[in-house]
């Protein structure tokens, strides 16, 4: 049998420590990572290996050479283009010939998973290609594969959701191969295991299976997890092979000729490689020291990783580090938790170096001098910038002008030079200086930019669809909490970006070294005068004025402080429409609301309906995005009751207009929607609850308009985004047409029940509880979708766990209250139950 030990990674989460090291030669336990899979592989019988290398590769086949001192024989194949992960495989089989099972896996994790065992599985199922497959706790960075009972694969989902974890069961990325597969793999173009081999392959119904593997596996994708797999080694969690002579049956292991002065303190597990020298009163705990490195007397090195020929000087303390190759730590220097120094640093005497900084190559620290990280970002930030709202984080601590700067910049890296992208911000004057952050750091990529200062979201998302930009972002004071700043970038469609790329932003922000432009190529900033009167002449050439001034509608609009009462009080008077407009000044300070503040202002907004005979109201969010609504009776409609009576509405609307599509609601949405589409003659598509799958929806051919049970409404001929002040102008057209009010149309809706709940649940015990669910309603009718929804006749429930809090969202809908708060309790157990066994 064969392996082909994928060894091309450039190892960008990793830097600075792969600067100059290409990832599968980053030492574990002071062997190279590539080395432990080398000794995996021969382990269980399989030394016939080519090792597939695009970056660096000198380095690696210098060090490793023909694989005879490790008792394996080992060929190279240099890749000089990129095919993606299954064509640099394919183009590797074509070569070796001979047929055959050839086992793929990867030069660059940390596993002791028993390959044999996978073999045998292949084997037995007649396998064209198996997937090793491993649970971990936290799936959301991963491919997850779900399998029937026989192991056999029925769906992929790649870099998945919360909403989409319909099991904590991940690809390992070693698969085991049968010649059949190259049949599938195209000689000459990109192709990819996950999103392209493994899905056609499923497709044509070949026989693709996964395998659970019992051991331990690790993507070692972050420095944390670097240091953690380190630490891992030490405590035994993973059965690699431990360079150095174990000393009395302790977790300490010595190389040749160390001396370690009978005074140091050795605690823990340690390791210590060849040629080192531990001087009087030196202590180490938990932690490895590389090879030719010198500890002096005095020296503190707790839970760290300490590459070769490095020296920790007399009184040095380091907690939690890592120190690269041929780096000195001189005396009384002070490390702080989770500072990285690369390869060749001099970090100086007496100096202080502060929590997760990271010293990049051939730097200086001088004598005395405290180094402090620009990047104030705490221990969730590690692996994700973004997250459900954008990028959220403590006004000036977490998210300072320092890092909104360096995201700006990486923003600007992942565009092409002399593109444009809009800025723009909410009224507050932390926004401003965020704002202003993240436009310096985006001109000095060389990318222009157009700056619209206190702008409404929904009128930057619609200039983005000019074409004259590639995107922005737009700067606000979270609506949720006051101390909180939220980035939400956009594509050119105006759409939010895609996870996709978010994680290109991602991975450009913590490289780190993105190309700045030269003096004379860096981008320009203008300030667009005419952006509010393209917006106003776009919003009303698609409204019937006439229809809605004729109606002569009295209505209230609370504006919420917010920007829309800069633009939109201009076109409602265009509508010749009777507006009582309650908080339309701009107040930075005012925009967040607690929930008893947002309640206060609803309370208020619907006793003003009422004490002045209105025929409706609205309440704006301060984005313009969202609207509330009120009904004649001042009566605030609910989520589900509002999507349902606009829902009715726009399948009137467009039944009379003899107009053919489909509307789109999510997966929580009330079945009502499904019996009124019905009457109309129109189809329904769900989506997922995120605002990025409603767009999407909108965006597709054919809707005529997509809603949510939170006050966000998509009306896809003016933008498939959403839009409140739009919303609000097509309500009063819609109405005006039909001569009807919002409280006369609830008598149409079919009545049904919706109960909803929530379930704690840790982040860790997420993925385990959707493959639960997903087990436990095997032989149910379910819709994978977000969540699982499990249908009992017309009646259903969805369980969905939240993208940013450590709970499930259960959502029921049923004829009777009681059958719907039953469900709900029903599957409530049901997770309380799981996390407790």
């Amino acid at each position: 049998m064969k392996s082909i030990i994928m060894a091309g990674g450039f190892g960008t989460r990793l830097r600075p420590l792969t600067n100059n090291l290409p990832k599968p030669m980053v030492p574990m336990a002071n062997r190279p990572m590539m080395e432990h899979i080398i000794g995996l592989l021969k382990s269980h019988g399989i030394k016939d290996l080519t090792a597939l290398l695009y970056f660096q590769p000198e380095m690696i086949s210098g060090h490793l050479g023909d694989g005879s001192a490790f008792g394996v024989k080992l060929d190279y194949i240099t890749l000089t283009v990129d095919l993606g992960t299954a064509g640099a495989v394919g183009s590797a089989m074509r070569k070796m010939g001979g047929g055959g099972t050839t086992l793929i896996i990867s030069g660059d994790v940390l596993t002791d998973i028993d390959l044999q065992k996978a073999v045998s599985f292949h084997r037995e199922r007649k396998a064209a290609a198996t997937i090793v497959l491993t649970r971990v706790e936290n799936p959301l960075p991963f491919g997850i594969v779900i399998t029937d009972e026989e192991g056999r694969i029925i769906r992929f989902l790649e870099k998945p959701s919360w909403g989409e974890v319909f099991s904590d069961t991940i690809n390992t990325g070693i698969y085991i191969l049968e010649q059949k597969v190259l049949d599938y793999i195209p000689a000459d173009r990109e192709f990819d295991f996950s999103k392209d081999l493994f899905p056609l392959m499923l497709d044509k119904k070949e026989p693709l299976y996964g395998y659970i593997a019992e051991g331990y596996w690790k993507d070692v994708g972050s420095l944390e997890e670097y240091r953690a797999a380190n630490m891992d080694i030490l405590q035994g969690s993973v059965h690699v092979e431990v360079p150095g002579e174990r000393i009395d049956g302790r977790r300490l292991w010595v190389g040749k000729g160390s001396r370690i002065d009978f005074t140091a303190k050795l605690e823990g597990s340690i390791i210590i490689g060849e040629n080192c020298r531990i001087g009087a009163e030196a202590r180490i705990s938990n932690s490895i020291i590389g090879p030719g490195s010198i500890v002096e007397e005095g020296a503190v090195i707790l839970d760290s990783v300490i590459w070769d020929s490095t020296k920790v000087a007399h009184g040095a303390s380091l907690h939690e580090n890592v120190v690269a190759r041929g780096s000195e730590i001189l005396d009384q220097a002070h490390l702080a938790e989770g500072v990285i120094v690369s390869d060749h640093c001099r970090i100086g005497r007496n100096s202080t170096i502060k929590a997760n900084v990271k010293v990049w190559p051939y730097k200086v620290v001088e004598d005395d001098a405290t180094l402090a990280s620009s990047l104030i970002w705490g221990e969730k930030w590690s692996r994700n910038i973004f997250s459900t709202y954008g990028v959220t984080g403590l006004a000036n601590i977490e998210l300072s002008p320092e890092f909104a700067a360096k995201l700006g910049a990486a923003y600007g890296a992942s565009l092409k030079k002399g593109a444009a992208v809009s800025t723009s911000r909410d009224a507050h004057k932390t926004s401003r200086m965020i704002n202003r952050a993240i436009m310096t750091g985006i001109l000095s990529t060389g990318v222009n930019v157009h700056d619209y200062g206190v702008t409404p979201m929904p009128v930057v998302r619609f200039l983005a669809r000019s074409g004259t930009e590639a995107g922005g972002v737009h700067t606000r004071r979270s609506p949720f909490d006051p101390q909180l700043v939220d980035l939400k970038f956009f594509d050119g469609k105006g759409l939010d970006l895609h996870p996709g790329y978010e994680k290109t932003i991602e991975k450009l922000f913590f490289k780190e070294d993105f190309l700045r432009a030269p003096m004379e190529e860096t981008g320009e900033m203008s300030f667009p005068v005419h952006g509010f009167e393209s917006y106003q002449n776009g919003f009303l050439s698609m409204i019937d004025s006439e229809t809605i001034s004729r109606a002569g509608f009295r209505f209230v609009v609370d504006y919420s402080y917010g920007s829309s009462s800069r633009i939109f009080p201009y076109i409602l008077g265009k509508l010749n429409c009777e507006v009582i407009a309650l908080n339309a000044n701009l107040d930075g300070s005012k925009t967040t609301k607690s929930p008893e503040e947002f309640q206060r202002a609803m309370d208020q907004l619907s006793s003003i309906v009422r004490s002045l005979d209105a025929d409706m109201g609205f309440y704006l969010d301060a984005g313009g995005e969202k609207v509330f609504l009120f009904d004649e009776t001042g009566e605030a409609l609910d989520g589900d009751t509002a999507l349902n009576i606009v829902t009715l509405l726009v399948l009137k609307f467009n039944k009379e207009a003899g107009r053919k599509g489909h509307i789109a609601v999510p997966v929580t949405a009330s079945r009502a929607i499904d019996r009124m589409a019905e009457t109309y003659g129109f189809g329904v598509r769900r989506t997922k609850t995120t605002p990025r799958g409603q767009m999407e929806a909108a965006a597709s051919e054919g809707a005529l308009f997509v809603g949510e049970q939170s006050g966000g409404f998509i009306f896809p001929d003016f933008q498939p985004n959403f839009d409140g002040m739009y919303a609000i102008a097509k309500l009063l057209e819609m109405l005006s047409k039909h001569g009807t009010r919002l409280h006369r149309l609830m008598r149409e809706i079919p009545p049904s029940i919706i109960i909803k709940d929530r379930v704690s649940c840790s982040f860790e015990s997420k993925g385990m509880v959707m493959r639960r669910l997903a087990e436990d309603s095997r032989d149910l009718d379910t819709v994978l979708l977000d969540g699982i929804k499990i249908k009992f006749g017309e009646d259903w429930l969805v369980a969905y766990p939240s993208q940013d809090m450590p709970y499930f969202n259960l959502v029921a809908e049923a004829s009777t209250e009681e059958a719907a708060r039953s469900l709900v309790n029903k599957y409530a157990e049901k997770i309380k139950g799981w996390q407790r066994s």
